[in-house]
């Protein structure tokens, strides 16, 4: 849901389905059934209380449990006609391993396999449930069927590896179905010299079902265009706020490029929702700053705190952003730089650094936002705002590919204090830069990456599992585990 940041930033993206977890208790008629009951309700008010939106079996098979594989059917129809984006199989006595097998492979979401630590036998000797040997045979059914799976440690439900288990899976599978759904918009084509974003569109369908959706770099800036002059004056007054706030443009000879760049924002986000887009890859330059003029970087800027985008029409990049974004439980949005320099004094430790990120993540309680002529392309118009970004945990990902094999590269780290530069920027200390960087440059990576403040990586390494054609690759030597 779109919300307002303190400073009048407007962040965060419209709200869509959240995921949607179907509950499918497994018992087996060879053990105690009221048992299995009492764990199936302790199961399901944990579920309730961590606010997972879920729907269950209840009404639908004997006590809402599946204990035959006769159930398979009835199992199947209702988790299809109520949508849902993942399976929670947890065994509450023991397993009809038949049954899970089936309904995973027919659903075809990701299976997340956990059962209540087992109790002490009875005085006689006899056992209420055996749920850890139930899940062995059912993971060797999964395996049998080619269902993937993420196995929970078998521990009591309000034990907080329970807790921490289910948010890792859910994350995952959020991974997962964004990769399923996805759907980026191109705003013009390739710049010539940029070899390192040719991508194979065919490819991204054919394997991922990702959808490329173009749109023609002059449409698109006569739409700006458009609603530049026919909302000036709202522009004109957003602009005002924003510089009593936290923007200076006293760099800029002329502020039309900035209202330009408003314009720009809401033509992005009108594009984004007429055509269901989880995210953009954009022609950066130079059609847009000639066209539009000094300052329109603030309309890109802006545009991220809802839309990733993916600079230099790397549409890799933008399904980097889109992926990271889905695994990240953050308020903050994900930004998109590139690994940049090593830090003149921190061996392990590298500069993210790009044109343009969401306003909403510079430093707090430092100088505003201003703009200054560009240093490298020194013929294009003062266009991309200037800031640190703020300090905090940072995960990074880059899902990159060539000769028909893929992959997603993931590391963990932090910022750390460095030197000032251009543009936005932090410096990012991680475990063994040399390692990352041998990693990178091996392939098949390039620069670029996607970031978010939260440490994540072990939620897109999960959700690989569940994406056919991807393997997951950390580039950290030790996980950081928070």
């Amino acid at each position: 849901m779109k919300t307002k940041a303190s400073d009048g930033v407007a962040t965060g993206r419209p709200a869509g389905r959240p995921l949607l977890l179907g509950v499918c208790p497994i018992g087996k008629f060879v053990f105690s059934h009221e048992d299995a009951l009492r764990q199936k309700a302790a199961i399901l008010r944990e579920i309730s209380r961590a606010g997972v939106p879920h729907c269950t079996l209840e009404g639908v098979v004997p006590d809402g449990i599946v204990r035959d594989q006769r159930h398979v059917e009835a199992v199947v129809r209702c988790f299809r006609q109520k949508g849902v984006d993942a399976l929670f199989v947890p065994h509450c006595n023991f397993g009809t391993e038949g049954a899970v097998g089936m309904i995973g492979r027919e659903l075809g979401v990701p299976v997340l396999l956990w059962g209540p630590r087992d109790g002490p036998p009875l005085g006689d000797g006899s056992r209420l449930r055996d749920s850890l040997c139930g899940m062995f045979a059912s993971s060797k059914v999964l395996r049998k069927l080619g269902v993937a799976f993420t196995y929970l440690e078998n521990c009591g439900v309000t034990d907080p590896e329970f807790r921490k288990g289910l948010s890792l899976f859910l994350r995952a599978a959020s991974v997962a179905k964004a990769m399923r759904t996805m759907r980026i918009g191109q705003i013009g084509v390739r710049v010539d010299f940029f070899w390192t974003t040719i991508c194979n569109e065919s490819e991204l369908l054919e394997k991922f079902g990702v959808q490329v959706v173009p749109f023609d770099m002059a449409d698109f800036l006569r739409g700006v265009n458009r609603r530049a002059k026919a909302d000036r004056i709202r522009y004109t007054r957003e602009l005002a706020r924003m510089k009593r706030g936290w923007l200076d443009t006293s760099a800029l000879s002329t502020e039309e490029g900035v209202l330009a760049g408003l314009a720009m924002r809401d033509e992005l986000f009108r594009l984004g929702e007429e055509h269901n887009l989880d995210a953009f890859s954009i022609k950066s330059f130079t059609s847009i700053q000639e066209e539009l003029g000094s300052g329109t970087g603030l309309g890109d800027a802006l545009a991220q705190e809802r839309y990733p985008i993916g600079a230099e029409s790397d549409i890799h990049g933008a399904i980097s952003s889109v992926l990271i974004a889905a695994a990240a439980d953050s308020a903050h949005p994900s930004f998109f730089p590139e690994f940049t320099a090593r830090h003149p004094e921190n061996d392990n430790a590298v500069l993210l650094w790009h044109a343009t990120a969401p306003p909403s993540l510079r430093r707090p309680g430092r100088s505003r936002v201003g703009f200054a002529p560009p240093w490298i392309l020194r013929s294009l118009p003062t266009s991309n705002p200037q800031f640190r970004l703020r300090d905090g945990p940072l995960t990074v990902c880059r899902f990159d590919g060539d000769t028909g094999e893929y992959r997603l590269g993931v590391g963990e780290g932090r910022t750390v204090p460095g030197p000032r530069t251009r543009e936005f920027y932090a410096w990012m200390q991680v475990d063994d830069w040399p390692r990352w960087e041998r990693a990178i440059m091996e392939g098949p990576y390039i620069h670029h990456c996607s970031a978010v403040y939260e440490h994540c990586a072990d939620a897109l390494v999960e959700a690989c599992r569940y994406i056919p054609h991807l393997k997951a690759q950390r580039w950290d030597r030790v996980p950081t585990g928070d």
